[in-house]
């Protein structure tokens, strides 16, 4: 990053209390434009608080979350969805009687200036439409363009939500755990996927598949007990020893007797 480039995202001295209990403990990390960034940790570690901070459904105790420079703690979550961050949630979220057309189109209305209007019918509106299409055939679900999302499978519903993420035009992207419940190749799969609808942009990622994350991130922060401890390339990461010794280790010794 030159340092004339502000930051797509920056966390400082990021801090989260409820009631006596601190679970984000000052957490720092700089995320440039266009950088992968994977998030892992043990659970209980406070990833997903920290997503919740991110993208305005948590309000921070104390310090700042900042957006393209700009400070957006405070702001709603549809405020900061509409200065260009969107995330999608640990359980799929999609509109379930809906169509997968009608689920993409709904996410691009907004972005395309159709705000509150009772006087046009949908079908008219050409470029949502055909935005609606192009975004089917991003994530590959143009062949189930009139299936309900209900009747779609598991990792097809969850390329829907992906699909509705980005079909604002946000350029930072927050995915919580997407490869969660798939299996190894629908997991390969949809990496690929993320890749693909994510060039150009800011992606950050909550992950506990180690596979996924050292082939997907760019940088891998760890965070332990409410800190980042580590963030780093996956090779200095992996080699960081404060980070086998909180994370990595017993991660890899859990799997081991998985397996």
């Amino acid at each position: 990053m030159t340092q004339q480039q502000t930051p797509a995202l920056e966390l400082r001295d990021l801090r989260k209390s409820f009631g006596k209990t601190e679970i984000i403990r000052g957490a720092n990390m700089v995320v440039r434009p266009g950088e992968r960034v994977a998030i892992i940790g043990p659970n209980g570690a406070g990833k997903s608080t920290l997503f919740n901070l991110i993208s305005g459904r948590f309000e921070p105790t104390s310090g700042d979350v900042l957006l393209d420079g700009r400070r957006i703690n405070g702001k709603k979550p549809y405020e900061i969805n509409r200065m260009g961050l969107s995330r999608s949630f640990q359980i799929t979220n999609i509109f379930p009687k809906l169509s997968v057309f009608e689920n993409l189109r709904c996410g691009v209305l907004w972005s395309l200036g159709y705000k509150y209007t009772l006087f046009r019918f949908l079908a008219d509106l050409d470029d949502a439409n055909d935005r609606a299409e192009e975004l089917m055939r991003m994530i590959h679900l143009d062949r189930k363009r009139d299936v309900l999302a209900m009747n779609l499978t598991y990792a097809e519903q969850r390329a829907l939500e992906i699909g509705i993420t980005i079909a604002g035009g946000a350029h930072v992207v927050l995915l919580d755990e997407p490869t969660a419940g798939m299996s190894k190749s629908e997991t390969s799969r949809f990496i690929d996927l993320i890749r693909e609808v994510t060039v150009g942009k800011t992606l950050l990622t909550v992950e506990h598949d180690m596979g996924v994350v050292f082939g997907l991130a760019d940088r891998i922060a760890v965070v332990v007990y409410g800190e980042v401890i580590a963030f780093d390339t996956p090779d200095a990461v992996r080699a960081n020893a404060r980070v086998q010794e909180a994370y990595l280790g017993s991660l890899e010794a859990q799997q081991t007797a998985e397996h």
